[in-house]
C-alpha cells in the first residue's frame, strides 16, 4: 500500500499532520499521487488540485473536520464525493454532521499530538521571563485565529471571540492581575477589543512549534470558545502538556476533557479544569499509538 496525502500549505495544523505522517509512515507512502495506491484527501477545500483521473483509478479517503451548514457548498461536497470511498473524520460530532450527507463509511479518530513536541514543563517562572511575562500574572491563552481573513476586520464568529472577550472581561472583575496571551495570525478582531477593554495582553503572531509548547506551560488557563470546530487541536495539546483548560461542547471536548471542564456559552462559573483526566486521555492518541490508527483505517480502506 501507497498511500498520497494532498497539501494545503496554510501553516496550519494539517501541514504539521501531513509532515507527521510522511516523517513517520514513509515506508508506506509517496508524494506522487500516479505511484499511489489510495489517496488521502487531507485538505478537501483544495481537492480540486488533484487529478480527477487519479482520483477515479485509486481508492479515495477524504477526512472532513466541520460542517457550517449556514455557509456550506452542497455542490462542492458531492462533486467531491463521487470519487470518495469512506470518510475521517477528527470528532464523534463531525461524524453525526456527515452521517446528515452521505450513507458511506465514516471512521472517527482525532488526530494524533506528538507528545515529544507537546509536553509538561516543570519551569513555568523561567519560561514566564523568557516570554517577558510576569511570574504573579494570571495568564489566560488563546492561539487560533479570530478574525475573518476577507478583511481582518470582522470576527470569525465560529471560533467564537466574542464569547471569549466576554469570558475575559468576567475573569478580569475578578482578578486584575489577568493577562491575555495570544498567539497565531488573523487577531485583531480579539486585539481590539481587549483594547477597548483595557485588558491587557501580550502577542506572539507565529511562534515555532517549540515556543508554542513553552507558551501552553507558562499559562493558568487556555480557553476554547468555538461555536463550530473540528479539533480544535488545542485540546489534545493543551491535554498533553497538562495545561489547565476549559472549553465549549465542540468537536473533542467530550472526547477528551472532564465533563466539567466543558461550559455553555458565557459561562464558566460551575466549570472545573482537572489536567490529569485530560492528560490521560489524550495518551491514546500520541505517537506512535494514534498514528497508528490512521495506518489501520487506511489499510481497511485500501483492501475493502
Amino acid at each position: 500500500m501507497n498511500v498520497y496525502l494532498n497539501k494545503v500549505n496554510e501553516s496550519w495544523i494539517i501541514d504539521r499532520v501531513r509532515q507527521d505522517w510522511y516523517r513517520n509512515k514513509k515506508y508506506i507512502s509517496t508524494k506522487n499521487i500516479r505511484k499511489s495506491d489510495l489517496v488521502w484527501i487531507i485538505s478537501p477545500w483544495v481537492w480540486k488540485n488533484l487529478s480527477k483521473k487519479s482520483l477515479k483509478q485509486k481508492k479515495v479517503i477524504c477526512s472532513h473536520y466541520h460542517f457550517d451548514f449556514d455557509n456550506f457548498d452542497k455542490k462542492d461536497f458531492y462533486d467531491l464525493d463521487k470519487f470518495v470511498d469512506e470518510y475521517h473524520v477528527i470528532s464523534k460530532k463531525t461524524q453525526q454532521q456527515l452521517q446528515t450527507l452521505t450513507d458511506k463509511k465514516i471512521t472517527s479518530i482525532p488526530f494524533w499530538v506528538d507528545q515529544n513536541v507537546f509536553k509538561f514543563l516543570d519551569d513555568k517562572d523561567s519560561l514566564r521571563k523568557k516570554f517577558n511575562l510576569h511570574k504573579d500574572d494570571y495568564l489566560v491563552g488563546s492561539f487560533q485565529r479570530d478574525t475573518e481573513s476577507s478583511d481582518l476586520i470582522s470576527p470569525k464568529l465560529i471560533k467564537g471571540p466574542d464569547i471569549f472577550i466576554n469570558l475575559v472581561k468576567k475573569i478580569h472583575k475578578q482578578n486584575n492581575k489577568l493577562k491575555v496571551v495570544l498567539s497565531g495570525k488573523n487577531r485583531q478582531y480579539v486585539i481590539s477589543k481587549l483594547k477597548e477593554s483595557s485588558i491587557p495582553f501580550s502577542y506572539f503572531e507565529m511562534v515555532n512549534i517549540k515556543e508554542l509548547n513553552e507558551l501552553y506551560n507558562v499559562l493558568d488557563l487556555y480557553l476554547v470558545t468555538s461555536r463550530i470546530e473540528g479539533g480544535p487541536q488545542a485540546i489534545m495539546e493543551a491535554a498533553i502538556s497538562k495545561t489547565p483548560i476549559l472549553s465549549t461542547d465542540v468537536g473533542v471536548a467530550s472526547e477528551i476533557l472532564h465533563n466539567k471542564a466543558i461550559y455553555n456559552p458565557y459561562e464558566i462559573e460551575n466549570t472545573k479544569v482537572n489536567t490529569e483526566f485530560a492528560y490521560k486521555r489524550s495518551l491514546e492518541y500520541t505517537i506512535p499509538s494514534g498514528i497508528n490508527k490512521f495506518e489501520e483505517m487506511l489499510r481497511n480502506v485500501y483492501e475493502s
